[in-house]
Formats: C-alpha cells, sequence, structure tokens
C-alpha cells in the first residue's frame, strides 16, 4: 500500500497540480495539507474521478487537512484531541483496510512563528497533544502511519543552511526535542530508516522566494513516523523532488512509504 503526504498550498489552486501527480504517481492513500478551504469547496469531483474516497477537515482561507483514499475510509475523527477550544483545522484520522487495518493520522502542525510568542507557545502546546495521541494509537498495537507537515527540522543535516534557520521556531530547541520526545514513545522515521546515513537532506520544502529551489536551499519538514507495527511491513520510502520543478507547484513535495499492507 502506498501512502503519501502532500502540503498542496491551496487545494483549489493547485488542483490540476495535485490531479497530475495523484494520476502519475497512483498513491493508495494521500494526506493533503493547507488545503485552505472550507469542506464545502473542496474540489471532490476531479479526485473522485481518480478512483479516490475523500474526507475532509477544513476551514476557510487557511490550515485544513484532507485524506484521500482508493480504500473505503472507516471511523473517521477530526481535531486533536486534548483542547476543545482549539478551533484551527490542523488533524484527521481514518481506518483503511488493505490487506490489514491500518489506522492513518494527518496532520499539519503549527509553524510557531514568530517566536518567543503565543504562536509558539501553541506550537509547543499542540506537540504535546500530538505525543499524548500518539501514545494511545501505539497502545492499540495496531500498525499506524502518523504523516504530514511537521513543520520541524529534527537535526542540522535536514537543512541545507542550518545556521540560517537559529531564529526559526521550525529549528528550535524546544521544537526539536518536542519531536523527538514523540520518537522516543516509539514511532520510527520512515526516510530516516531509508536513508540513516545521510549527511545532507533529503529535503522536502524548498521556499519560494530567493532562488531557493535552484540553489537546493531546502529542509525536511514533511515526516512520516511508523507505529513499530507499520514499521515491520516497510517496503521502501520515496519523495517525489520532481514535482517542485513542475508548472504551478506547491512549496512542498510528496513524500511516501511502501507497507505491506
Amino acid at each position: 500500500m502506498k501512502i503519501a503526504t502532500f502540503n498542496i498550498n491551496g487545494v483549489r489552486a493547485r488542483i490540476e497540480t495535485l490531479t497530475g501527480w495523484l494520476a502519475d504517481a497512483q498513491p493508495d492513500v494521500v494526506v493533503l495539507q493547507e488545503i485552505k478551504t472550507q469542506d464545502e469547496g473542496f474540489p471532490r469531483e476531479p479526485i473522485a474521478d481518480l478512483g479516490y474516497n475523500i474526507e475532509t477537515h477544513g476551514q476557510k482561507g487557511f490550515n485544513g487537512v484532507a485524506i484521500l483514499s482508493k480504500l473505503p475510509l472507516e471511523d473517521v475523527s477530526r481535531g486533536l484531541p486534548g483542547d476543545e477550544t482549539d478551533e484551527q483545522t490542523r488533524y484527521i484520522e481514518a481506518t483503511v483496510v488493505g490487506h490489514r487495518a491500518l489506522r492513518i493520522a494527518g496532520l499539519y502542525l503549527p509553524n510557531g512563528n514568530p517566536q518567543p510568542g503565543p504562536k509558539f507557545d501553541y506550537k509547543l502546546a499542540w506537540m504535546e497533544r500530538l505525543r499524548a495521541r500518539g501514545k494511545a494509537l501505539l497502545a492499540t498495537e495496531m500498525p499506524a502511519v502518523m504523516l504530514g507537515d511537521y513543520n520541524v527540522i529534527p537535526e542540522p543535516r535536514d537543512a541545507a543552511f542550518p545556521e540560517k534557520w537559529l531564529d526559526d521556531a521550525l529549528f528550535q530547541p524546544e521544537s526539536r526535542a518536542a519531536l523527538r520526545r514523540i520518537l522516543f514513545d516509539g514511532w520510527a522515521d520512515a526516510v530516516r530508516l531509508r536513508h540513516p546515513g545521510s549527511t545532507r537532506g533529503p529535503f522536502t520544502f524548498w521556499d519560494y522566494q530567493a532562488g531557493a529551489w535552484q540553489r537546493d536551499n531546502g529542509i525536511r519538514i514533511d515526516h512520516v513516523l511508523l507505529s513499530p507495527q507499520a514499521a515491520d511491513l516497510l517496503i521502501d520510502v520515496g519523495i517525489d523532488r520532481d514535482e517542485r520543478a513542475k508548472d504551478k507547484p506547491s512549496d512542498h513535495v510528496p513524500v511516501w512509504i511502501d507497507l505491506d499492507a
């Protein structure tokens, strides 16, 4: 089963980008971030025409997540538990059943800039809620994949020029430590399982400004975390880097895994 994450940076503005990639890459399950539309405004028809079931958790103008699946989606839930006052649409979960059942959690973690400040405090609090939800998923012992735009650069090798990110919320010691705590609970970083010895990259995001793509000034902030049961099923991992060079690209590229599921 091919499972992917893609921050599309506006699904209505990039529907042709998205459907072109779906047709070429043929993922079975995709989580999207930054759909930037309310549920009723999501462009369902061209995606459904490609054979996908669609579940969304959107809001007007920003944020928003979705799950697309060629297989039925069961037990769908929206919103990250732990704060009933949080109105930002950043989290969606569902069960997908292929040869076996998998729990899929798609997320769009807060950016946190500027830091210090309330946006950074919200980011760290959100990460603690994510950790708690992750622990609950691990306790089920069902294979689980927790993937999306984490807005965290885990290590210096995950940035082409780490010194340029020292003041950014994505690379603060607190952000990185919060992600490590999630990993230490038992989650595995799929890209690092595939590229354990890499000293630079691979990257998943290039800013639109200052020729970042042309200079390969990228960072890795889109992550796929696997429960132990899912990690046992891992066949391959990939990053569709060429999507960044196509017409009207997102600033992110898809990251995917293939599971024996």
